[in-house]
């Protein structure tokens, strides 16, 4: 039997529907300097790979806008205070994780989402079900290298040939397949279900409660994947 008893999120698109909250601090800061905002359907596309790649990609000029630093930075100190307007739980997360808790799988969230904001979110929405928490900063390379699952790992005193890992984009595939951890791909994100495919996902949800009946069904059948 393939034992699986550590369950690896992503954050945003995964567990937290974040984008409006995400695209109006992008959208405060483009007003505030005189260029179009953007929709919420272009920010959603612009998101994964840190707040970085998403102002880069949102801004004229991207990384060479001459007041791209100072742009970032006032993102990120604006985001900060305002990550909670309008963001929730998808439907469904909250039970998956107390499920999760009770059968006492091993839980963490990795995240290309500023650190100070992945640790902010997850005591607001999931202290009772998850302590891991590690988003971007400057001790550790953000996804899709695998150093932030390894850590994640190592603080739950796990290891890879016990984990899954669940995230909604191309950047998770990746970022599982460098962990060299079967990846969960989400249904319900920020990337709908050809897009992903389209990028090597494996197997797919389109409801929370499917990931536990996914790694049951692993260890029952002594699946291998």
């Amino acid at each position: 039997m393939k034992k699986i008893d550590t369950i690896i999120f992503d954050m945003d698109g995964t567990l937290l529907n974040t984008i409006e909250d995400i695209a109006d601090s992008v959208n405060y800061i483009l007003k505030k300097y005189g260029y179009q905002k953007k929709t919420y359907d272009e920010i959603k596309s612009f998101v994964g790979n840190g707040a970085a790649r998403l102002m880069e990609l949102a801004l004229p000029g991207g990384r060479s806008n001459p007041d791209f630093e100072k742009y970032l930075n006032e993102y990120k100190h604006y985001y900060l205070k305002n990550n909670n307007n309008k963001t929730s739980p998808y439907e469904g997360i909250i039970e998956l994780l107390e499920e999760l808790t009770r059968k006492n799988y091993k839980i963490a969230i990795v995240s290309n989402k500023n650190d100070d904001n992945i640790k902010d979110l997850s005591r607001m929405y999931f202290s009772d079900y998850i302590k891991t928490a590690i988003g971007e900063s400057k001790d550790v390379m953000r996804k899709p290298a695998p150093d932030m699952v390894h850590n994640a790992l190592r603080e739950l005193k796990s290891n890879t040939e016990s984990s899954v890992y669940v995230g909604d984009s191309e950047v998770d595939i990746d970022t599982a397949k460098n962990a060299d951890i079967p990846c969960v791909s989400v249904c319900w994100g920020f990337r709908d279900k050809e897009f992903l495919r389209k990028h090597g996902a494996e197997y797919l949800i389109d409801e929370p409660y499917e990931l536990l009946e996914f790694i049951e069904e692993i260890m029952a059948e002594g699946a291998a994947i």
